[in-house]
């Protein structure tokens, strides 16, 4: 598959229909997301930061017209440095995309945020994957994870899943007229078939568990209790030994 090859698609009336519906989403979700550092991995020629305020916002990848060429999988990223990291498509194009998890977890700061798109195998996009001829052409060459399956992902690394949503209800029909039929889909997906939208989005948050010392309560437990000393006790070693000096008194 060849960055060409993506570009033109997303200049199709097909590609322009997911691509107004992804940017709506990450438009709303980063414009409230705030730090200092944040990367979009994939899709260059599309800017999914546009509305995020941090003041450093780069893009990252293997395609041309990044800012740096990176592997998704090894990024040449300091850890815990990033406070955003946005992931549009990368996942399902990739061949080891829970490296890209451990990668993103990695370079994320306590507390910082992840978004996700990716195309949904329980829907009419991903049923028309299957019948697809041109399987080697973007995105019906991409390996399509289920969104369940993506959550349990994240939940093993520490992830909190913040928000998200589905969205590109209608059948991908390449000529919008048909699209435009069945739009009714696409305005009762979320009541009728919440989980049959083409393309999923997720929020997710990274936590890191604290860990709290338990000390043993030893000291507390072989301190005995102050007691009062006997009177006898109270006397220096003096008054001892002048009593032990003092002779008995004989009686008559």
């Amino acid at each position: 598959m060849s960055v060409q090859n993506i570009e033109q698609w997303f200049e199709t009336s097909l590609g322009k229909y997911l691509l107004d519906h992804e940017q709506r989403y990450f438009d709303l979700v980063v414009a409230n997301i705030f730090g200092y550092n944040a990367v979009q991995i994939g899709l260059p020629s599309v800017n999914f930061l546009h509305t995020n305020r941090m003041p450093l916002r780069f893009s990252a990848g293997t395609e041309k017209g990044v800012a740096v060429n990176v592997k998704p999988d090894f990024l040449p990223i300091k850890s815990c440095s990033m406070d955003l990291v946005v992931l549009p498509h990368v996942l399902e194009f990739n061949a080891n995309p829970h490296q890209i998890l451990r990668e993103v977890h990695r370079i994320l700061m306590h507390e910082g945020h992840v978004v996700i798109s990716g195309f949904n195998p329980i829907s009419f996009w991903g049923i028309h994957q299957y019948f697809e001829k041109k399987k080697q052409e973007f995105p019906w060459c991409g390996n399509f994870i289920a969104l369940q399956r993506l959550k349990d992902w994240l939940k093993l690394l520490n992830f909190e899943m913040s928000g998200g949503r589905l969205s590109c209800y209608t059948p991908p029909f390449k000529q919008q007229k048909w699209r435009e039929r069945f739009s009714f889909m696409e305005a009762t997906g979320d009541r009728w078939w919440p989980i049959s939208g083409g393309v999923y989005f997720l929020h997710a948050i990274k936590h890191v568990h604290g860990m709290r010392v338990i000390r043993p309560g030893w000291k507390n437990s072989l301190a005995g209790k102050k007691r009062v000393a006997p009177a006898a006790q109270r006397f220096n070693d003096n008054t001892i030994e002048s009593e032990r000096n003092v002779k008995p008194k004989i009686l008559s």
